[in-house]
């Protein structure tokens, strides 16, 4: 079994001390969606949702929810990012929402945490700001595409690199 490095040699739990480890620049992908009826996603395409701009409140809650993944997150290193981006697109197959988050920074730890939580806030915005007209929505496959940098170098969805 792998030793987990997050937890000390008696067992208690840590932040892992990265200090001397080089920076390098890092990215992160996640994505998500968020199921609804097609009644709620034609308001929301009509511009008729009742708490107004969804799909923009929930992009800069996913940027907002990225930059403050330490504070929710206990483990998490404090990171300085250098980009943040969060889509929400429209899908009428689903029906709902696809949602992707894009980060990156230069440092000394990967920013995979920080995609996911951005991920995860813009879906529960999306939520939030159309439950009144559908309770019924569902959040589902918040999962990391991919990661670029670091010791543990590259790594897709899908393939077998761990």
């Amino acid at each position: 079994m792998t030793r987990l490095t997050h937890l000390d040699g008696q067992g208690r739990a840590h932040m892992v001390d990265v200090t001397e480890k080089p920076a390098s620049s890092r990215r992160a992908v996640a994505s998500g969606h968020v199921r609804c009826k097609p009644s709620t996603l034609a308001m929301v395409r009509d511009g008729r949702a009742p708490k107004g701009a969804v799909v923009t409140v929930a992009e800069i809650a996913g940027i907002m929810a990225a930059k403050r993944t330490h504070e929710l997150v206990p483990l998490c290193h404090p990171l300085a990012l250098s980009k943040v981006a969060v889509t929400v697109e429209i899908d009428d197959a689903l029906p709902g929402f696809r949602i992707e988050a894009d980060v990156r920074v230069t440092g000394q730890t990967g920013v995979e945490m920080e995609a996911l939580t951005a991920v995860s806030v813009a879906a529960l915005t999306l939520y939030d700001m159309l439950k009144a007209v559908d309770r019924e929505m569902v959040v589902e496959a918040i999962r990391l595409e991919k990661k670029n940098g670091g010791k543990s170098g590259d790594w897709a969805a899908g393939t077998t690199a761990s």
